[in-house]
């Protein structure tokens, strides 16, 4: 959990400014939701692994009282810590915004029209070990669309990360899968019951190599049969299209079980259809159908994307996908809903690394009057707040130091222009301004503010 300079939030407005403005063009609003959520909300929700994860907060006055620690701690001595937890914390931070998201949309279901695109950019937390590009609080940026099934919502998603990279500047490749897909590789591989299992392995392709990976389905209780067919389909290279041909002779029976997957052939229809329609709306982001992508959410039931960035080393900035039931767990079944997640400060990391940030986002005021004294002050005051009432950033520097001081202070500050107006100025009714870049430097009638506003570039 960190402090952020003036000059850093510069930079984190400008990334949030920027995924906004793409936000609305496709017709989102946003909304907020609270910091803390129940915990029967947040539980179950992540997996065992994202339960661990979550912030609990302490029942408010004596969460104490009236608890039987000795009923939570076994013969040995050691305490169950969730159940206790359970027992003395009804609240969490929340995790991420898509559970709350949903929570909120069966609570407000009466005032809402459906389909209802939403974004929300608020902080999040986990528990997690703090290292390169992970942050036990950090910023999420969600869109989301909830109440049609159709892959068009699917597109404009695509469509948003590429519109978003391509203002920030950074090159990215987006990497698409189905969980449909990767439920019918457990139907294949004869151990339907084993699809968290294999697919938490497979996530974890790119960290830990293919041999890890099978060696961890191994452990888990995987024939030698099934892993051949887990290694078939990591194996597959070429086009979509190419991908989709052979998945499509495994999951028609053609694998080593001879087991057809029906799920496995409705996920291969969905990304088919997807691809297409990313073809047709000529999308200049690369894009990928990539068969270990997984994404590690419990929650999702059909397309998943997962955005990485080419020129700098860090996970995935953004990642998203459809989930059919999660409303349902709130008692507003058959609502889907498909989103996307961009982390800003994942994104913030990789600009800073890439030095993509504008000049110019650590200067706050555009124009600093210098203090030349009393009189002088009472002069320009009036000029300041027209230029204010304008729009333009000024400053009147509060003390009457020496100008080299004044000097100083717009270049700490990035302070693009300064005017100095002494009484000669004040006699003639005249503002003089000075671009301290290009030491270019023009006067102006006091009220000639069209003028002055159009020298500052305003």
């Amino acid at each position: 959990m960190r402090d952020f300079s003036q000059q850093e939030m510069a930079e984190r407005n400008y990334i949030f400014d920027t995924i906004k403005s793409v936000f609305r063009t496709f017709g989102y609003a946003q909304i907020e939701t609270p910091s803390m959520e129940n915990l029967s909300t947040l539980l179950g929700k992540y997996g065992d692994e994202g339960d661990k994860l979550l912030f609990r907060v302490l029942n408010s006055g004596d969460p104490f009282t009236g608890v039987d620690f000795g009923a939570f701690r076994s013969e040995d001595g050691v305490y169950n810590a969730p159940l206790l937890s359970k027992q003395l914390c009804d609240k969490g931070l929340r995790y991420d915004l898509t559970v709350p998201f949903a929570r909120y949309v069966v609570q407000h279901q009466n005032e809402i029209s459906f389909p209802f695109k939403r974004f929300q950019i608020q902080p999040v937390w986990r528990a997690d070990r703090p290292q390169k590009g992970r942050y036990r609080e950090f910023y999420q940026c969600d869109v989301d669309v909830i109440g049609s099934r159709s892959q068009l919502n699917e597109l404009e998603l695509v469509q948003i990360v590429d519109a978003v990279f391509g203002k920030l500047g950074i090159r990215v490749a987006l990497k698409i899968n189905n969980r449909k897909v990767l439920t019918g590789l457990a139907e294949i591989c004869g151990a339907p019951d084993k699809v968290v299992d294999i697919t938490v392995a497979i996530d974890k392709l790119d960290k830990i190599g293919l041999e890890a990976v099978l060696a961890e389905i191994r452990e888990k209780g995987l024939s030698d049969s099934a892993i051949a067919v887990v290694e078939q389909i990591l194996a597959l290279s070429g086009s979509v299209t190419e991908k989709l041909v052979a998945m499509r002779s495994l999951f028609g029976g053609a694998s080593a079980s001879g087991i057809v997957s029906e799920t496995g052939l409705r996920g291969l229809d969905e990304l088919e259809e997807l691809f297409g329609l990313i073809s047709a709306a000529g999308v200049s982001v690369p894009v990928e159908m990539d068969l270990s992508l997984a994404r590690g959410l419990n929650y999702y039931t059909g397309a998943i994307f997962e955005v990485k960035a080419l020129d700098w080393e860090i996970g995935s900035i953004s990642g998203g996908g459809r989930y059919d039931n999660l409303t349902g767990i709130f008692g507003l079944p058959d609502m889907s809903g498909v989103g996307i997640s961009f982390g800003a400060d994942r994104i913030y990391d990789v600009l800073k690394g890439l030095d993509k940030f504008p000049a110019g986002l650590r200067s706050t005021t555009t124009l600093l009057f210098a203090n030349m004294g009393a009189e002088e002050v009472r002069y320009v005051l009036p000029v300041a707040a027209a230029l204010r009432s304008r729009g333009i950033s000024v400053e009147i520097y509060p003390e009457s130091s020496k100008l080299k001081k004044q000097f100083d202070h717009c270049d700490r500050k990035s302070i693009p222009f300064l005017s100095i107006c002494g009484a000669d100025e004040a006699a003639a009714g005249t503002v003089q301004i000075k671009n301290l870049a290009s030491g270019e430097q023009r006067v102006f009638a006091k009220d000639d503010l069209d003028g002055i506003v159009c020298f500052l570039g305003k």
